[in-house]
């Protein structure tokens, strides 16, 4: 039994550097992080972007016009790169990790929600990590998540996380634009508030990536109603989940 379950999701630009290519030690320092945590009884599931990315470094410039068919056939080949990496690098620090792959269909009342949860939950009791990205080489159209932030928002409501740790790569919610000079850092969100105010004029897209800090305030808004504190902070600082476990003042938290 752990003391606390957690999710934790990295978004497309945390792992990637200015050429749009994976970086590999950033992975590194996530794990180990995730590790750290395990040994003191608090398990994660991780929700990892990435394998569009991933599978464009294989392939490179595909002739496929059809955006989507062409996401579809980047992320079929991206997603087991990925989990190569991960699996290698959890295995460094002794651990066992496994590929979840949802649709929206898995969070809809009924047998699909009761597999997604069954297979959650024993993975986690198994000391499994569960690694989750949406199925791209089959969900398309109506059947997408918004982005990843949905679906780590979904996750952690399904399985009454004690926490969503959601990294990407600015230091959280500003008052104006991140790079304003008279920007400031809000450290804590009431999710009763009326958000629209801090996302104004403010939003700043994850690059290759379908989620801006708009969607991350949303799901964030959306997990803490289910009395789940969740955090958004940059994943390219070094230790920002181990200071968040800590009480450190991190990022920006949204809790009731």
């Amino acid at each position: 039994m752990y003391k606390e379950v957690i999710v934790i999701k990295v978004g497309t630009n945390v792992m990637t550097n200015k050429d749009n290519r994976i970086v590999r030690p950033v992975l590194r320092r996530l794990v180990k992080q995730i590790a750290e945590l395990y040994e003191r009884d608090i398990i994660t599931l991780l929700v990892s972007s990435g394998s569009v990315i991933a599978g464009k470094e294989v392939l490179g410039k595909s002739k496929i016009k059809d955006k989507t068919k062409k996401r579809q056939v980047y992320s079929a080949i991206g997603q087991p790169r990925m989990m190569s990496f991960y699996y290698s690098i959890f295995q460094d620090y002794g651990m066992k990790c496994a590929q979840v792959l949802p649709t929206k269909r898995d969070f809809s009342p009924g047998i699909h929600r009761e597999n997604m949860i069954n297979c959650c939950e024993g993975l986690l009791s198994e000391g499994v990590i569960p690694i989750a990205n949406e199925d791209d080489a089959v969900s398309v159209s109506m059947s997408m998540f918004s982005d990843n932030d949905e679906l780590a928002s979904l996750l952690a409501k399904l399985i009454n996380a004690d926490r969503l740790i959601i990294l990407t790569d600015i230091d959280g919610l500003y008052s104006g634009h991140p790079d304003a000079d008279n920007s400031n850092l809000i450290k804590n969100v009431d999710p009763r508030e009326d958000l629209d105010k801090y996302i104004e004029d403010t939003d700043k897209s994850e690059g290759e990536g379908r989620g801006g800090m708009g969607s991350k305030l949303n799901y964030a808004q959306e997990t803490a109603f289910h009395s789940i504190p969740t955090f958004i902070a940059n994943g390219k600082r070094d230790n920002t989940i181990i200071d968040i476990i800590d009480g450190k003042s991190v990022g920006t938290k949204v809790s009731l």
